[in-house]
């Protein structure tokens, strides 16, 4: 009986589920709703799930499926978090005979079942049960319970790869690359033919800005086996590496800043510190959970920055982990600089709370409302856009904005903020953060939403734009 190491798929794993039969809705963006019973009421689609009726927009929805079994589709839309890593198996767990079946029962880890197999005396048959069980919890979004079952399978064999592979990309999944490090190394010393270990040490060692070491371990995994993922994150491992060579570092409380030291003065730099810490304080009174490692920040001439993330130029800075910055034509702190250091800072802190789970209109909601940033003259143009429903969607702000063009992006953030500004003046800070928790503990953000305002994407979409109407619209 032994474990192995699953096939790498992608940066975020699209947790997948079958219901039972009923009404199925199909949305333009990709995603589905499971119902009892749907209707069409005006421009909006009904449906009830339970004793409960929520509301979404007719024009998001391209078709309905009336009753039985959908087929498996993803219940979340990829997100844009960062180079953690996530696995998926293409031919179920491997070598474990009929384990699962006797472990996992209706749709949870049987504890009692698990305590027997823990108490045959087995350490390869304990550690493939906690394995299991975690692999299960960890692919379902229940961190804490998985981190756990494989602290466990980990005291049962420690130096097993599968398991510390998986136990490696939970911890950088949960901000923790440091403590990741020494796990992902005895995996690829237990497993030197794993390209899954060398590929989750590659991003363990990015992560903990160790990009050089981040290169030959890519390099490494896709001599054993080539994969596309892999190649795109070396390429752009190795064109940072390209344009930081130079670059020289200094050190605060809570960021590594790395610069280019023909670029900034010492001054501006210690301006830089300054507000990244007083705005790091800030975050953590305003939502809690910071990020447990110290954040990795890279002052960009402007060129430079759009060289290393390709990114359109609509975009202020980009974060998937690092904060990247472009500084060009700045030589002091400036009050525009400054939004963009509290906005970037502001989208560490949502991944961490949110397990990087957090849909982009509410991150870069979230964003936007602590920089801080209102929608100023926008209001009037947002309130006349929900009143005629030509506004986009929230399900549809659930992708990346970077594939929006220009004029649809900048609409995405002022209905990304204007969603967000009416929640925390409706129901407050607090629950954006539970909302926040929510998601990190692997609720979807309708499910998350009911749980804390009582309201779906259909339900919200209508108080905001009244809400809008009432500023804005006289």
């Amino acid at each position: 009986m032994r474990l192995r190491v699953t096939t790498f798929v992608s940066i975020w794993m699209m947790l997948a589920f079958v219901a039972a039969s009923g009404d199925t809705i199909h949305l333009k963006n990709g995603r589905t709703i499971l119902a009892d019973h749907v209707r069409v009421n005006g421009n909006h689609c009904e449906y009830d799930i339970g004793e409960d009726t929520y509301a979404i927009p007719q024009s998001s929805v391209e078709r309905v499926e009336a009753g039985g079994v959908p087929a498996v589709r993803s219940s979340s839309t990829t997100k844009n978090s960062g180079d953690l890593p996530v696995f998926r198996p293409v031919d179920g767990i491997a070598n474990e005979g009929d384990l699962p079946n006797l472990i996992l029962k209706d749709g949870k880890v049987d504890v009692e079942a698990l305590a027997k197999f823990e108490g045959k005396g087995s350490a390869e048959l304990s550690a493939t049960a906690d394995f299991i069980a975690g692999k299960f919890e960890y692919e379902h979004g229940n961190i804490d319970q998985a981190r756990r079952y494989f602290e466990s399978a980990l005291r049962f064999q420690s130096e097993n790869a599968t398991v510390l592979t998986y136990y490696a990309a939970l911890l950088v999944r949960t901000g923790n690359a440091s403590q990741a490090l020494s796990y992902a190394q005895r995996a690829t010393r237990a497993a030197p033919d794993s390209p899954d270990a060398y590929a989750v040490l590659g991003y363990v060692q990015q992560a903990s800005d160790r990009t050089k070491e981040a290169v030959s371990s890519w390099k490494h995994s896709l001599e054993l086996r080539p994969d596309p993922t892999i190649q795109h994150y070396l390429e752009k491992a190795e064109r940072e590496q390209n344009v930081e060579s130079d670059f020289a570092q200094r050190e605060s409380s809570h960021f590594v800043l790395h610069y280019e030291g023909k670029q900034t003065s010492e001054a501006f730099r210690g301006q830089i510190l300054a507000a990244l810490e007083s705005d790091y304080e800030d975050l953590a009174r305003d939502l809690g959970t910071p990020p447990r490692d110290n954040i990795l920040v890279t002052l960009y001439t402007e060129q430079a920055f759009f060289d290393v993330t390709r990114a359109p130029s609509w975009i202020g800075a980009l974060n998937d982990g690092k904060l990247r910055i472009p500084i060009s034509g700045l030589s002091s702190m400036t009050s525009q600089l400054a939004r963009v250091l509290k906005h970037e800072l502001a989208h560490s802190f949502i991944n961490q709370i949110s397990s990087n789970h957090c849909p982009p209109w509410l991150n870069e909601g979230i964003a936007q409302l602590l920089e801080p940033r209102s929608l100023g003259s926008d209001g009037r143009q947002l309130a006349h856009l929900f009143k005629t429903e030509r506004n986009i969607p929230l399900n549809s702000l659930e992708g990346s904005f970077m594939r929006l063009s220009g004029t649809d992006a900048y609409w995405a953030y002022a209905e990304s903020l204007a969603a967000v500004s009416y929640i925390n003046d409706s129901y407050g800070i607090d629950d954006l953060q539970r909302i926040l928790q929510r998601l990190g503990q692997g609720s979807s953000i309708e499910a998350a939403l009911r749980s804390t305002i009582h309201s779906d994407y259909g339900q919200l979409e209508s108080e905001i734009g009244k809400n809008l109407s009432d500023k804005y619209g006289k």
